[in-house]
């Protein structure tokens, strides 16, 4: 698929499970004349379908706007799944969802851009003429949620294996608290408080309690939901 049509008229194609989506987006498109909508689709399966098959009416899209939630397959999993096979696909989230971990799974499908449904239709346009040159473009709320996203998932992946109440216990202990401050709050017995706290030791290859509080606070864990 050429990266820029000879006639400078970009092929879209629409992924939602709502038509009335779908109807409003074709009609507002169809009032910009660089655009054409060639067709639309109301699930993932059934986006990869016709693609499989050419395109819509034997036409391949530049450009698809996916719609995050719907059945069977979400916007996340035929974003990667269109992708593989269709590669210089140029992807658009359009969504209702803020939701950091949602975006970041999206960004790492391959989607150009992660877009609320709230956007302007100006501003639809601005990210859909990024997208067509590879370039990101999300207003701030997302890139704020993206950010925290991407720093959650650091965490996730440089947690030293701890379980969700170990990480727990453990911001606990960097906020000072005591063994039985501890099993108050969680609702758990001394005994469980003492068990986690010698886990945590032995993961994180520590000496005492003191140095676990250190160690949250250097990874950036400690005052943090």
């Amino acid at each position: 698929m050429a990266t820029t049509p000879d006639s400078e008229i970009w092929k879209v194609m629409i992924v939602d499970d709502h038509e009335m989506v779908r109807m409003g987006l074709k009609t507002y498109l169809m009032l910009d004349s660089r655009f054409e909508v060639i067709g639309e689709a109301s699930g993932g399966q059934d986006a990869i379908r016709q693609l499989g098959q050419g395109g819509p009416g034997g036409a391949m899209p530049h450009l698809i706007l996916m719609d995050l939630m719907m059945p069977g397959m979400d916007g996340v999993e035929t974003t990667k799944a269109l992708l593989e096979r269709h590669p210089d696909l140029r992807i658009i989230i359009l969504t209702s969802f803020l939701e950091d971990d949602k975006i970041v799974e999206a960004v790492e499908a391959g989607a150009v851009s992660y877009v609320l449904k709230t956007v302007s239709a100006d501003e639809l346009i601005y990210a859909m003429q990024g997208a067509l040159k590879n370039m990101p473009v999300m207003s701030g709320d997302v890139s704020q949620a993206l950010t925290r996203g991407l720093r959650k998932r650091s965490v996730q992946n440089d947690d030293e294996g701890l379980t969700e109440r170990e990480r727990e216990v453990l911001l606990l202990i960097a906020e000072g608290k005591s063994n039985k401050e501890i099993s108050d709050e969680l609702h758990i017995s001394i005994k469980t408080v003492k068990t986690h706290v010698s886990n945590l030791l032995m993961k994180c290859e520590l000496d005492d309690r003191t140095q676990l509080a250190i160690y949250a606070h250097r990874k950036g864990w400690a005052g943090k939901s």
